[in-house]
């Protein structure tokens, strides 16, 4: 599989940025070649069920960047064609695993919500989000908000608002986005319950976190959200 991915690369060297990336934690260093998300996907589309094991960990532990979303887009591939919970369960053993390797935000972004969050909703617990938004951990933290996206799809809104709660005082931008991303997404299933959380909360919200939570309101309530006025509420 290594060797393969190489005839992908569109650049000749490994280079440690990107358009999209760069370094959010200090010392802690990625590479990337180049190769696109449509064909990681195409690729991940056609090797999803074929691959072993040890070339899954060979990807998901790789020092290039690109080799790693590959190893969570063929684990969302499993668990999407998952046929029980064990096998299920199984994929997330494996996530967690290594989950020191999902480390920027769309190896997050691309995995966890789909993998941890499908689980938990299926098994009904929720515990390891809590103890994960209490993490010392940039990736480890944005994964505890990120995965209950599949919560709020399923109509279950409280633990993501729980999960902000324990984040909100955070004082990194990705946690500050990534918190707003999920309140947006609330505000989409029950905007009274999003509008009541914004106005309990409204002096100690980041304002990043703010203006990503109230996107979807109508110009003119937006505008007074951000003056911090809710008497239309």
């Amino acid at each position: 599989m290594i060797e393969s991915l190489k005839t992908h690369h569109r650049y000749k060297e490994l280079i440690t940025s990107s358009k999209y990336h760069k370094e959010y934690v200090k010392g802690q260093q990625h590479y990337y070649v180049g190769i696109s998300v449509p064909t990681l996907r195409k690729i991940a589309k056609e090797n999803y069920n074929t691959i072993s094991k040890v070339e899954l960990i060979e990807l998901i532990t790789y020092k290039i960047h690109e080799y790693r979303l590959l190893a969570v887009y063929i684990l969302g591939l499993r668990m999407l064609k998952s046929k029980s919970l064990q096998q299920q369960k199984e994929i997330v053993e494996f996530y967690l695993e290594y989950i020191k390797y999902i480390n920027n935000w769309d190896l997050v972004d691309a995995s966890c919500y789909q993998l941890l969050g499908k689980y938990l909703y299926n098994i009904d617990d929720y515990s390891l989000l809590y103890e994960f938004s209490h993490s010392d951990d940039l990736w480890i933290k944005r994964i505890s908000i990120v995965s209950t996206n599949h919560l709020i799809r399923n109509n279950i809104l409280g633990v993501t608002l729980d999960i902000v709660d324990n984040l909100l005082s955070d004082d990194h931008d990705l946690i500050h986005k990534a918190n707003g991303w999920m309140l947006r997404n609330v505000g989409d299933k029950d905007i009274s319950m999003l509008t009541e959380y914004i106005y309990t909360n409204y002096n100690d919200m980041p304002r990043t976190t703010l203006r990503y939570a109230i996107e979807h309101y109508p110009e003119k309530e937006r505008k007074s959200i951000l003056k911090g006025d809710f008497s239309w509420k």
